[in-house]
């Protein structure tokens, strides 16, 4: 994959978490809240691992 598409993929994954985290609480739902964080933490991921190669 190209490095610009997996940084981008990396943003809209953070983006999608937070999203997520922040609305997954109206609706009471643990799971949604730990749904966001794992996307957060993955595009966290996914950007320190485009950097490194």
């Amino acid at each position: 994959m190209n490095k610009k598409i997996k940084m981008a993929l990396s943003v809209l994954a953070i983006s999608f978490g937070i999203f997520i985290f922040v609305y997954g609480e109206y609706d009471d739902s643990p799971g949604g809240q730990l749904l966001g964080v794992l996307a957060v933490v993955g595009g966290i991921v996914g950007i320190i691992n485009k950097r490194k190669i």
